[in-house]
Parts: C-alpha cells; sequence; structure tokens
C-alpha cells in the first residue's frame, strides 16, 4: 500500500518563524552564544558534547518516551491545555537555565538551543503544526502526538485566521466543544 501524502499544517507564516527560529537556535547552539573576535581570531563556544546531545541525546529520549508511552496508550496524545503547555515550558526553561542552577550540567543548554533548532527546521520541512519538541519523534514514529508550545501555535492560530479558512489541521489550543474539533479529532 502507498504511503499517504501528508498535508501541510502551517502556511508560509508558520514556516518562516520555524526556519528563522530554527536558524537562530542552531546558530546559538554551535556557537555555544559566543562569538569573539581578538587580534584579528574568531573564537567560537563550540561544544561537542552538547551537540551531541542536542543532535542524538535529546531526539532519543523523547523518541524513547514516546514510544514507550505509545505502546501503553496508543491513542494519540493531546496535551495542549494551559497546564500541559506550562509545564513544557517549565521544561525549556529548566533547561536553558542550567548554567545558573547546575553548572556541571550546563551543557544542556546549549543542547537544548541545538535540539529545538534542528527539530523547528523538521517542522518547517514537513510543514508541522504541532510543538516542536515532538516534531523528530512523530516523524520517525508516524504519529501526531501533540504537547501544547507557547511559542508557535499563536503564530499558527494567527495565520488560519487571517487565511479565513478552518481546516482540520491540529490546533494545539483545546477546542472548547467537539464540533470545533473537525473531522475525525473526536
Amino acid at each position: 500500500m502507498a504511503a499517504k501524502a501528508q498535508r501541510r499544517q502551517i502556511g508560509g507564516i508558520g514556516t518562516a518563524a520555524r526556519v528563522v527560529l530554527g536558524l537562530a537556535f542552531l546558530a546559538l547552539g554551535v556557537t555555544g552564544g559566543r562569538v569573539s573576535v581578538m587580534h584579528g581570531q574568531v573564537g567560537i563556544g563550540f561544544e561537542p558534547l552538547s551537540v551531541a546531545v542536542g543532535l542524538v541525546g535529546f531526539p532519543v529520549v523523547v523518541l524513547a518516551w514516546q514510544w514507550l508511552r505509545a505502546r501503553i496508550a496508543p491513542t494519540r496524545l493531546e496535551a495542549t491545555g494551559p497546564g500541559s503547555t506550562a509545564l513544557n515550558m517549565f521544561v525549556l526553561a529548566a533547561l536553558l537555565l542550567t548554567p545558573w542552577y547546575a553548572p556541571p550540567l550546563s551543557f544542556t543548554s546549549v543542547a537544548a538551543l541545538i535540539f529545538y533548532g534542528a527539530s523547528m527546521l523538521l517542522a518547517a520541512l514537513r510543514g508541522y503544526s504541532g510543538c516542536e519538541v515532538t516534531a523528530i519523534s512523530n516523524w520517525i514514529l508516524g504519529r501526531d502526538d501533540q504537547v501544547g508550545c507557547l511559542v508557535l501555535s499563536p503564530v499558527d492560530d494567527l495565520e488560519r485566521r487571517l487565511k479565513g479558512s478552518s481546516t482540520d489541521a491540529p490546533s494545539t489550543i483545546t477546542p472548547t466543544n467537539s464540533s470545533d474539533r473537525g473531522p475525525g479529532r473526536d
């Protein structure tokens, strides 16, 4: 059986936002957030461990979690309410702020930038409207699990409103009633 082509869930604005943020996060991650020029020499804070953790470690952890969760509860995850979104943002903040509260784990801050940047670029390429945390694992597992995303969900929702079209693309804002979910979203 031929694989069904997946329709893009985001338009030009959502794609551009993901490309710009993804490239910015990757640039910050690869340089360690530090670029200096002294005596005509450019120096950056490149940290191989952070790059490895961001490109391999974090995706493997999220993939393993999502795979195990899907085996226990095969239904689509829709953790998009205020509590789930706040938890997602708390995890991001905790990762980014490790240099201040856990200096030996400070590499996770740069790794998070690399992970989120690469995930945003993959989401832009695939036209994926969900949170970038699950972009890689959803792609590998062929799923469409959703977690709340405070950063790009408002961009996607605004773009849908500007286009004036009601699509069946998943929104990360929880519908108020079942008729708002669209076909097949019960």
